[in-house]
């Protein structure tokens, strides 16, 4: 049975920092990034704002896309970004309202 997964970008501010990642739980995954509730990277650079995502089908096809944009040029991962979200705004109570 397919669940739905999702590839993420979340970001420090407009044009900062900026972290990719995959999951099937978008709500929770950027809730533990905005919280601050794991070590690593997001914590670190203070990556809180989730500014882009895509939804999959399943977790697979996620982390096959999120492998292939991490080898992308940073240009292209903002301009994905600015495709969905030209301000950079937080999209996190819109997903977690839904």
């Amino acid at each position: 049975m397919d669940e739905q997964a999702y590839v993420y970008i979340m970001a420090s501010a407009r044009n900062g920092t900026i972290y990719l990642g995959s999951t099937n739980d978008l709500v929770r995954r950027a809730w533990e990034h905005r919280e601050g509730v794991i070590e690593g990277f997001t914590k670190k650079y203070d990556c809180r704002l989730l500014v882009w995502y895509e939804v999959h089908g399943d977790l697979e096809s996620a982390r096959v896309r999120e492998f292939r944009m991490k080898d992308w040029k940073r240009t292209w991962k903002v301009r994905e970004i600015e495709g969905l979200n030209p301000d950079w705004d937080d999209l996190y109570d819109r997903i977690a309202q839904s």
